[in-house]
Formats: C-alpha cells, structure tokens, sequence
C-alpha cells in the first residue's frame, strides 16, 4: 500500500505508546526528519521517561518543528499525539509555516500496544496508561480532517503498518 505524503509537510504520527510510530518514522523517513517526544525529553532532563520534563521537551519540539518548517523541510512528529490538545498547536504549526498538517494513525490492537510496552526494557508503561492513550485516540480519531489536518491515513493492523511505503510527493 503506498501512502502519499506531501513534500513539505508536517505528519504527526498519532498513536497510543507500542504502536509502532518510531519503528515506522525510522523506516520512511531521514533521522533529521523525526522530532521525537521522547528524544526531546533526553534532551532536557538526560531520562526519556522522566514526565515532568514533557512540559520543557514539547517547547522544543515544538521550536525544532517550527524551525524546519521554516525552512520548508519535511517534518515528522513522533509522540503519541492521541488526543486533539496535543495536536492543535501542531496544526497551528503548520499553518503558521504555509505548510500542510498529515495525520498517520496506528490503529492497532491495544494488547499489541500493551505487550510491546512489556517488552521494552528502557521504558515501561502500564497496561492502564495505553489503555487510556489507546481510547482517546478512538474517541478523537473521527474529527481529524475537522482539526485540520490536509491529509488523514489510518493504519489499522501491524500487517498494514509494515506493508506501507511513504510516497513524497512534491508540493
């Protein structure tokens, strides 16, 4: 299945924890075209898994996003982005940059996501806390083109997730 995406544009890969977001970002795309929550996390506190960092580490996704997008650079959002708060000011992003907001959602099974979190060894998340990630994403997930978003493409199972290939298509 090919998945066309705009060249430039910001995807926002949208998904609960052990979805598979980072293994499908590194796959499709160049390391410089990832802004990882997690990553921006390490940057501002050295732990990935310390929460009370997040605040910090969305400025500089944010700041990094805004800055490529200037640039008129290809931009991928890797953070679980579930619930439509966390990607208003995305979309307000691109927007603000003349660039087109694309939404991948990875819908896959919760236990899948659930199992892969078990299975981490540098980060655990209870089964509780993807649960909740896993139902604001459904609950949410059906007003996307309403949020904004030029483009809307939902992966519904781990077959589909690697058996995608990303498209560019220049702009």
């Amino acid at each position: 299945m090919n998945l066309t995406v705009p060249e430039p544009s910001l995807v926002i890969l949208i998904g609960p924890s052990g979805a598979g977001k980072s293994t499908f970002a590194a796959r499709h795309f160049l390391p410089s075209e990832v802004v990882s929550s997690d990553f921006c996390r390490t940057l501002v506190s050295d732990d990935q898994n310390n929460m009370a960092a997040t605040p910090a580490a969305f400025r500089v996704l944010h700041s990094i996003a805004g800055e490529r997008l200037q640039s008129r650079r290809l931009t991928v959002i890797d953070a679980t982005s579930v619930d439509p708060d966390s990607r208003k000011p995305l979309v307000a992003l691109a927007r603000k940059h003349g660039s087109v907001p694309v939404a991948i959602v990875f819908d896959v099974p919760e236990d899948i996501c659930v199992e892969r979190n078990r299975a981490r060894a540098a980060r655990h998340l209870s089964g509780r806390v993807v649960h909740r990630q896993w139902d604001e994403m459904h609950l949410s997930m059906r007003n996307l083109h309403e949020e904004g978003f030029h483009q809307v493409h939902v992966l519904d199972s781990v077959a589909v997730v690697d058996s995608v290939a990303v498209v560019r298509q220049p702009v």
